[in-house]
């Protein structure tokens, strides 16, 4: 009959308990017993001998003026004596204490009787005595023999409590052990391992259920194995395939996959990059790390074979049943765009140089024709006049904007760099164009703080920024409104703004107001350039550029640059 590991455990619990009642119930019985001998030693003695000594004491007193008190007291204690006789012969010597007691109270002065009583006295107390000293030695036989009785009880259940103590975790850890190191082989996906245990107790029917599921994982394993294959073999397929170099990773940092471009550009093997952490594989390669660490997609640049080539980087989350499981990291190989976009910029920059020249020709031309020493002109070919050098203008404002792109985009930002007034920045913008600003009735309103110091900045190219802003504001201002520009220090850092009070921007545009050829739709005016040309001349100084805009109360365009210390 198998016995169940909760009965077991019960059953050692049960039989602790019975050797610590046990233990218990002979301890209490044996000092039971020695408390009791010691009751009876102070009750059947001890009095006996305090009654003696009482009645001899009063013996004494007899002879004196008091000798009626000492008799009373001496009857009261004999009469207790009498009651406390517990010795065999202590009876025999107290009816003859009482016999000569009688005798005495008829002759008190007599010395004989006085004698014999103090004799009878003697004998009652060293028969006490004498008992006192037996049962003294009786308790302590006794006292030793329950302290034996009592090492011999506790030494078994020591034995045994030790024995059950070493043997009872055995049965628990060992089967346990056993099954930890099975699960563990089958953690390690070692299918085949099985756990033997000759029990027919809980454990027992744990390594049946072990066996039976490593069973059929086993059988799993093998009847999926080449599905499996197959499918891990069509991913790296379609994975190798990819024109753009990929590098997969799991949640937990494991590198799972890079495909054969990604290994060419880190200049690595399956066996350098293939399931190894990416913390270890950071410290080996730099180029990994900056893939991993950086977040923007900014293009970058990476030599391959002694070519330069351009990159964007696109991290892609991989996601199962909603929750992240890793991400998979691709690089777009922009080279040709790159290229393009380089002879598009030096395109333009040709382009916008050639015909600046033959433009300021012709507005020197047009100049002429309004010359009346050469020619009076029709109101008709005034007008035309008039229109052609608008037509001037603006060409030219789009000719130098395109060519300050174009050293935008080629990374050619040319700065004279020298500490300047912020004061005088915006009065220089104010100047240029107050002419225009008057033509519509719009006051302008400066706001300076006069604390507001220096800067060290591309003073043309900060007024630049400035006269952009206000031209805008103008343009978008109506008749009467008022336009306010402003400088003052903010921390280590002094803000140029400019309000205007016109239609506003609609929010759905604020981000893309300094993207390059972005216009807000319905704009028929500019090329789109001029906000994002302020942008990076802003940001190649150190400074930052913004907007705040409400729609029907106007916009705020501002940039700060840092402070001249």
């Amino acid at each position: 009959m198998s016995v169940k590991l909760k009965t077991k455990v019960a059953l050692g619990g049960i039989f602790l308990f019975a050797l610590l009642i046990l233990v218990g119930a002979v301890s209490f019985f044996y000092l039971n017993r020695i408390t009791d001998e010691a009751r009876g030693i102070i009750k059947d003695n001890y009095e006996t001998l305090n009654y003696s000594r009482d009645m001899l004491n009063e013996m004494d007193e007899l002879n004196g003026p008091d000798s009626s008190s000492a008799i009373i007291k001496f009857k009261k204690n004999l009469q207790l004596q009498e009651d406390n006789i517990t010795e065999p012969g202590e009876s025999e010597r107290t009816i003859s204490l009482r016999k000569n007691f009688n005798l005495l109270k008829k002759e008190l002065s007599k010395d004989s009787i006085q004698s014999l009583i103090r004799k009878d006295i003697s004998s009652i107390m060293e028969l006490n005595l004498q008992a006192l000293n037996n049962k003294n030695l009786a308790a302590q036989a006794s006292a030793d023999n329950a302290k034996t009785i009592i090492t011999v009880i506790l030494t078994i259940c020591l034995l045994l409590g030790v024995t059950f103590i070493v043997n009872f975790p055995s049965l628990v850890a060992d089967p346990v052990a056993r099954l930890t190191e099975g699960i563990k082989g089958v953690g390690a996906r070692n299918y085949t391992e099985r756990i033997h245990l000759n029990r027919k107790d809980e454990f027992g029917e744990l390594a049946n259920a072990f066996n039976t599921m490593a069973e059929r994982l086993d059988e799993y394993e093998h009847s999926n194995l080449a599905k499996i294959l197959f499918e891990k073999q069509r991913a790296e397929a379609v994975i190798n395939s990819l024109k753009d170099a990929s590098i997969g990773i799991d949640n937990k940092g494991m590198v799972l996959f890079a495909n054969q471009e990604a290994l060419q550009l880190l200049s690595l093997s399956n066996a350098d990059i293939l399931g190894r952490s990416q913390e270890e594989v950071k410290k080996q390669n730099d180029l990994f790390r900056f893939l991993v660490n950086e977040q923007n997609n900014i293009p970058f640049k990476i030599v391959v074979e002694g070519k330069e080539n351009y990159f964007t980087k696109e991290i892609m989350e991989l996601t199962h049943q909603d929750q992240k499981t890793g991400v998979v990291i691709v690089l777009k190989n922009i080279t040709p765009f790159k290229e393009l976009d380089v002879a598009k910029t030096n395109f333009i920059a040709t382009v916008s140089h050639e015909l600046k020249t033959p433009l300021a020709s012709s507005d020197f031309s047009l100049k002429l024709l309004e010359d009346e020493r050469i020619g009076k002109l029709t109101h008709e070919q005034k007008e035309l006049v008039q229109n052609l050098k608008e037509d001037n203008k603006r060409l030219l404002r789009i000719l130098s904007e395109l060519l300050d792109m174009s050293q935008v985009e080629s990374g050619k930002i040319q700065l004279t760099l020298q500490e300047t007034s912020a004061i005088s920045l915006v009065e220089k913008a104010i100047n240029a164009v107050s002419s225009v600003a008057r033509e519509k009735k719009i006051a302008l309103r400066m706001k300076k703080d006069e604390v507001a110091g220096e800067v060290y900045a591309d003073a043309e190219k900060c007024a630049w920024v400035l006269n952009n802003f206000l031209t805008n504001a103008i343009r978008y201002s109506t008749e009467g409104q008022v336009i306010d520009v402003s400088v003052r220090p903010s921390g280590k850092q002094i803000e140029f703004s400019v309000r205007d009070f016109g239609k506003g921007i609609d929010p759905q545009y604020k981000e893309k107001i300094f993207d390059r050829y972005f216009r807000v739709p319905g704009s028929k005016e500019g090329t789109g350039l001029g906000l994002a040309i302020c942008k990076e001349f802003i940001e190649a100084q150190g400074g930052k550029i913004g907007v705040e805009s409400t729609p029907g109360e106007g916009s705020l365009f501002y940039f700060t640059l840092p402070l001249h210390e």
